[in-house]
């Protein structure tokens, strides 16, 4: 027995249902298919929160996903890695594709649910499960249908919440050879289930990670003017290098440096030798993208120049910034009105977080969309919180958007 399997009774069957806030809006197979195996989304969503694994370690929820997909007849193509998986659905020239996140975050569980983590310190506080669940779901949907236009590809990819992400492992093992358009659901908190939040352009910010290492003789504090102070340094940074990003980058970019963590010294006395400095850089402007390391390489320069301390500078870069196309960001808008009526489409913000799905975007066009899944009373719980939980009537809405977005990128 997979550990996986173990954990298959623990919530019962009859507590799996939720309502299908769409139910009848077709097409007949896609109701057929929801109304007998949407307690089994739920089913799956759960058993992969049970048991989270972090970014390229997601051996048990890869092998769920591909047994489900080989038990319906389907050859599902798992990475070699043994983490992250493609599957086709369908035949013909035409290809769209369809990608979901299979990894979690390193947080203790907080939520108290009857299906909460059962591995230490880490934990589903993204969605990721209800986007695994939800992308299975649409597979075997479009599975049992009698025919469709082209075919849709599964993408199962490892590794988001890993800078610079897994989606460049799928990239670089094919996923995206002979697609024409891509699609992705991201759950969101803010929004009432039942709405899907849109938006033509960027949705997400471009995010790398700064740290800068330094290094000084150290010395006694009784005598700075012998060494180079490190610390007097760092504070320089902190508080120098923001202010002079503002002055040289174009302020309509949203660009912003914010420092999270800085170690340097122990004792009040001594001047230490050994520092560092991390942060994160994001801008909305991919443009902007492309020049600030070069950038922040010059502004680090000039603000340590006085201060006689050494230093090397880690530039990671990150992702860019998801830039949705209209026709695809039209097209995820309009399924959610086919799906619930024209109050389901909803208008989002461009966020400061990033999102690997836009390395997809870098060979085709596509669009992500944010899935609504608060319940409409209670707090809102923000995701890459320990607290963070879904309610799960937004599973099977997916389903239904993913599956409309697909039938009519194939058509169009």
């Amino acid at each position: 027995m997979t550990l996986l399997e173990a954990h298959t009774d623990l919530v019962p069957s009859a507590d799996l249902a939720v309502a299908d806030l769409g139910a009848g809006s077709g097409p007949a197979w896609l109701d057929s298919w929801l109304a007998a195996h949407g307690t089994d989304v739920v089913g799956w969503r759960r058993r992969l929160h049970s048991v989270p694994e972090l970014g390229r370690a997601e051996l048990l929820s890869t092998q769920l996903v591909a047994q489900q997909l080989m038990d319906a007849g389907l050859e599902p193509r798992t990475l070699p890695g043994g983490t992250g998986l493609v599957c086709d659905v369908g035949y013909g020239d035409r290809c769209v594709a369809l990608r979901a996140d299979l990894d979690a975050l390193p947080l203790q569980e907080a939520t108290g649910l009857p299906f909460a983590s059962t591995v230490d310190g880490v934990m589903h506080a993204c969605g990721h499960d209800a986007h695994t669940a939800m992308l299975l779901g649409t597979g075997l949907a479009l599975a049992s249908a009698p025919s469709l236009p082209g075919r849709v590809r599964l993408i199962f990819q490892p590794a988001e919440e890993v800078q610079p992400g897994g989606a460049m492992d799928m990239v670089a093992d094919g996923a995206m050879e002979g697609v024409e358009r891509i699609f992705a659901l991201h759950c969101d908190p803010r929004l009432e289930v039942g709405k899907l939040g849109t938006r033509v352009g960027p949705i997400t910010s471009a995010c790398d990670v700064v740290e800068i290492r330094l290094t000084s003789p150290g010395g006694h504090t009784s005598r700075p003017h012998l060494t180079a102070d490190l610390v007097e340094a760092i504070g320089l940074l902190i508080t120098q290098v923001p202010l002079l990003l503002t002055r040289h980058v174009d302020p309509r970019s949203g660009t912003v440096l914010v420092w999270g963590a800085v170690q340097a010294g122990e004792a009040a006395n001594a001047i230490p030798q050994n520092g560092v400095l991390r942060g994160t850089l994001r801008t909305a402007d991919h443009a902007t993208w492309g020049e600030l390391e070069g950038t922040m390489q010059r502004l680090i320069a000039s603000v340590l120049a006085p201060t006689g301390v050494t230093y090397e500078v880690d530039h990671i870069r990150g992702v860019p910034p998801v830039v949705n196309e209209e026709l695809s960001a039209g097209m995820l808008a309009d399924a959610a009105v086919t799906v619930r009526g024209p109050d389901a489409s909803a208008s989002t913000e461009q966020s400061s977080g990033g999102e690997d799905f836009a390395w997809y975007l870098e060979h085709v066009p596509g669009s992500m969309a944010r899935l609504g899944v608060w319940s409409g009373h209670g707090p809102m719980r923000d995701i890459h919180q320990p607290t963070f939980d879904l309610d799960e009537r937004a599973l099977p809405f997916g389903v239904r958007v993913l599956t409309q977005a697909a039938l009519t990128a194939l058509t169009s």
